[in-house]
């Protein structure tokens, strides 16, 4: 079984619970510590099995195989990777069953990242879930008083778009804005640009 590691909590004597998103579910299994494991990190993919016990409320996480890529050796790029997956367990950790659709999202974000602007990526792969969660609000209706959105857009969390009268914050261009929900690309958008939603995302999904 495959899956991408996006959480981890420390227990007694250096053991972990882990939490790992696989194609259909997301699993918490407890990891015992040992100097012959396989060493498990956040935002790594694995190979790996999964033993069940009666004794235990909890399955145990075994045989693990990291299929990490070379790009995590990256420390600022591996950084925003790291970020971008603990903002994916905070969406989803109330959740069992799961659609395939965040297992692919994740492995095309891990391909992008090795040859792109990390942060530009998962910018992009933010807006491809949220069109797919119906939640992508591209009629540019201001969440605050549901009047259409002209000129200048401010984005709130969630990208929900908004007037700058309605809502505080840095103003962006419409029709930039347009063609990054339209287009799910940043290649319209401005380092600046970009800067500023990636401290948005990190606000959560």
């Amino acid at each position: 079984m495959q899956g991408y590691i996006i959480h981890i909590n420390k227990v007694k004597d250096e053991d972990l619970i882990v939490t790992i998103l696989t194609e259909q579910k997301l699993k918490t299994l407890y990891r015992f510590y040992g100097a012959r494991h396989a060493n498990v990190n956040l935002g790594y993919k694995i190979d790996f099995e999964v033993h069940s016990s009666a004794k235990s409320s909890i399955s145990m996480l075994r045989e693990v195989l990291p299929l990490s890529a070379k790009w995590m050796l990256e420390s600022q790029r591996f950084f925003i990777w790291q970020q971008f997956c603990k903002l994916m367990y905070r969406h989803l950790q109330d959740v069992v069953e799961l659609d395939p659709f965040y297992f692919y999202l994740l492995e095309e974000t891990a391909a992008k990242m090795a040859k792109q602007n990390p942060a530009r990526t998962a910018i992009e792969s933010y807006i491809e879930l949220l069109a797919y969660e119906g939640r992508l609000h591209d009629d540019f209706k201001c969440f605050i008083c549901d009047e259409l959105i002209t000129d200048k857009v401010v984005l709130a969390r969630s990208f929900l778009p908004a007037h700058q009268s309605c809502v505080f914050g840095q103003e962006l261009s419409k029709q930039k804005i347009e063609q990054l929900f339209q287009t799910q690309s940043t290649l319209f958008l401005e380092d600046t640009d970009v800067t500023h939603l990636w401290r948005l995302l990190q606000e959560g999904f």
